[in-house]
């Protein structure tokens, strides 16, 4: 079911959306060689619970996962790309990493992914991330009132499509409010025009990902990991966007201000 947030509703969604990009911010900064991402789940873990929020993984397990997560926070790793569980793996030199987070305060949910390289990047891999950050901003310049969701996609392809890069449809954005996910799903590629048309009110998380190589996945051992099918490199950037009146609240917006285009509204935490 689809539902529309009230202004007052989408006010009681910025604490959520606010924790989750700072908490972003700094496990990616402080994210470096030897780090294991078991100490990375455990600092998201020590986070959510200084803040008093509430886990949206823990427990979660939907029919694409073999069982509940039971970890706060997704780590995908060079190949790796989407729902990467935590597990007993030291980063090394040049790692793709992408953190994918979400959690819920006063019942309010926020979710956001970033990617990063640990030590000295390859230029491909910052060519990657880079092009799924633009794709994201196009993707947010496209929610305005009036469009639908296929204008979200079809930017968010287009951007992938001009880099060399193929999109698969399998997982995609999603619906986000009382729970992580929900109605519309929004396709990370598509044709102009079609599908729900965007009303004031409507919360969605819009999450470009994209494969060196290939658009094929394959879920791994642990039962919940999605990695390219070639070994070929992965990378995931998200934002939780509102539709208003005004134009795209990104509620997950970082002071770095990536994947936000200029036509977004901030929420008030950042503008003061």
């Amino acid at each position: 079911m689809i539902e529309l947030r009230t202004p007052d509703e989408l006010r009681a969604m910025e604490p959520a959306g606010r924790f989750v990009a700072d908490t972003l911010t700094a496990l990616a900064a402080k994210a470096s060689v030897g780090d294991n991402l078991l100490d990375i789940d455990a600092e998201a873990h020590r986070l959510i619970t200084e803040a008093g929020a509430v886990s949206c993984y823990i427990d979660y397990h939907p029919s694409f996962g073999a069982s509940p997560f039971g970890h706060v926070i997704c780590t995908s790793v060079n190949a790796g790309v989407l729902h990467g569980l935590p597990h007993d793996y030291t980063l090394a030199d040049g790692d793709l990493l992408s953190l994918d987070f979400a959690v819920s305060i006063d019942g309010w949910v926020a979710d956001s992914a970033i990617s990063v390289v640990v030590g000295d990047p390859a230029p491909a891999d910052l060519r990657l991330i880079d092009t799924t950050q633009r794709a994201l901003a196009a993707g947010i310049r496209a929610a305005v009132a009036g469009n639908r969701i296929g204008d979200i996609s079809a930017a968010i392809g287009k951007v992938a499509r001009r880099a060399g890069y193929r999109t698969n449809l399998e997982f995609g954005g999603h619906g986000v409010g009382r729970t992580m996910h929900g109605d519309p799903h929004v396709p990370n590629d598509g044709k102009p025009g079609r599908g729900l048309v965007l009303e004031p009110g409507l919360v969605i998380a819009i999450e470009p990902w994209l494969l060196a190589d290939t658009d094929k996945i394959i879920r791994l051992d642990d039962g919940w990991t999605l990695a390219s099918a070639d070994g070929s490199r992965g990378a995931h950037s998200e934002h939780t966007v509102a539709i208003t009146a005004d134009g795209p609240l990104v509620l997950t917006a970082r002071a770095d201000g990536i994947g936000v285009p200029d036509n977004a509204v901030l929420p008030a935490s950042l503008t003061g």
